[in-house]
């Protein structure tokens, strides 16, 4: 039917013409589902080169080696945080996200540490345990023996040890810091400096315990590995994660909206970014032992936009997509949908700049010095669009009827005084 045809007929051909179909929340929420699958797959690919990379250090320790094991890491760091947007939504996610990607950590629990950073504190009385360094050792009253390093040591004993977040014994950023060593820069340029001979043996061997340093990374990246292959299998058809998702319609767009609103604000915008400005401290970056803590919160913010938009682009350059949250949205409210879609598109604008900067030579350490004023602006250009994509999610919230949702949230962007007291 042409438009001259149509025209003609005038009411009549418009009522004849079939509706244009609802869009079903189960395929929303298919699509959300499939993107969880991917990026958590995609996740595991890049952690299994990162495993093969650090069985190839530890096998023939060399310089060239110790630095394809770091680049292999930063690979892995991409498809992870596009999957943060999960947590917050889904209890399956959020009781196991800080198995791998705890933060910050008390690094002298693992190893050795400059003497600048103290021993055991008050508030947490292994910060300085060296369990590489140490065979056997006390731990809240119990001996444990340490003389093998395995994943189930490091999960069972050490991890959040005496109920202490920062006692961070697995995941990325332990192995983090296995790679880099401690960040000594503070606000200057410069990433960790482990040297490649941290993993030599013989004489060759620097920081002693060479052996046991080894096992360590092997262990923790071996358990990074099967932690991802567990959180893969609990979003392909028939895992637990999806099938929560699918169960309820309206819990799971909820679930969808709780994990954009709480990533966008509480934890992006005022945990991982402006408390740091407000700090001036290096040691709130995110990924603070390889300065990459640029790229995380570039691909968290990307991550709220994949799912938003129903697409993901995979490691290996094929897109997984379908019926969008999106979509939904425009359906009860089309302008909410385009204010919402412009917010994300300047977001991700202000990370690219942040990004750039950083890419050029600009380091997040440098942007967070106390007086810099281009920093500043940089970091907070980033804080001031997830804080206004948020609202944006909250009317979106609202235009779908959905219950009210408590997003997460920080005390550097709600109560200011008290992050000083």
């Amino acid at each position: 039917m042409n438009l001259k045809t149509l025209a003609i007929l005038g009411t009549t051909a418009l009522t004849a013409m079939p509706a244009a179909a609802q869009v079903s929340k189960s395929d929303v929420l298919t699509t959300y589902a499939d993107i969880a699958h991917a990026g958590y797959e995609d996740s595991l690919i890049t952690a299994k080169a990162l495993q093969a990379a650090v069985d190839a250090l530890i096998a023939d320790p060399s310089a060239e080696a110790l630095q394809a094991a770091k680049q292999a890491w930063l690979e892995a760091r991409v498809p992870y945080q596009q999957t943060e947007v999960y947590r917050f939504g889904n209890a399956i996610v959020d009781d196991w996200e800080g198995k791998v990607n705890a933060w910050p950590l008390d690094e002298g629990l693992i190893d050795y540490v400059d003497a600048s950073y103290g021993g055991a504190t008050e508030e947490n009385e292994y910060a300085a345990l060296n369990v590489i360094a140490n065979p056997t050792f006390t731990l809240s009253g119990e001996e444990i023996d340490a003389t093998d390093i395995t994943p189930e040591l490091l999960e069972t004993a050490l991890h959040e040890a005496d109920e202490v977040e920062s006692n961070v014994a697995t995941g990325y950023h332990a192995v983090e810091f296995l790679l880099w060593g401690q960040d000594l820069n503070g606000t200057e340029y410069g990433a960790g400096a482990r040297p490649w001979t941290d993993y030599a043996s013989g004489d060759a061997c620097t920081g002693g315990n060479c052996d046991r340093r080894g096992a360590y990374l092997k262990a923790a990246t071996d358990l990074l590995v099967s932690d991802l292959e567990w959180i893969t299998g609990q979003w392909a058809e028939g895992g637990e994660a999806r099938a929560s998702v699918m169960a309820d319609d309206n819990a799971g767009i909820s679930a969808m909206l709780t994990g954009m609103g709480s990533l966008s604000y509480g934890e992006q915008a005022g945990e991982r970014m402006k408390l740091g400005v407000m700090l001036n401290d290096p040691e709130e970056e995110h990924d603070c032992f390889s300065d990459n803590t640029y790229n995380s919160h570039f691909y968290d913010a990307l991550g709220v936009r994949n799912v938003y938009l129903g697409a993901y682009t995979r490691v290996d350059g094929t897109v997984v997509s379908g019926t969008s949250l999106s979509s939904l949205v425009a359906e009860t409210d089309a302008g909410i949908d385009t204010e919402l879609k412009a917010k994300l598109d300047a977001t991700m604008m202000e990370m690219s700049e942040m990004k750039t900067a950083a890419e050029a030579g600009f380091s997040y350490d440098m942007m967070l010095e106390r007086g810099n004023e281009k920093g500043e602006a940089l970091i907070m250009g980033a804080v001031d669009a997830l804080v206004d994509q948020t609202a944006s999610i909250e009317r979106a919230v609202a235009a779908l009827g959905v219950d009210q949702i408590d997003f997460e949230g920080s005390d550097s962007l709600d109560n200011p005084e008290a992050v000083f007291q």
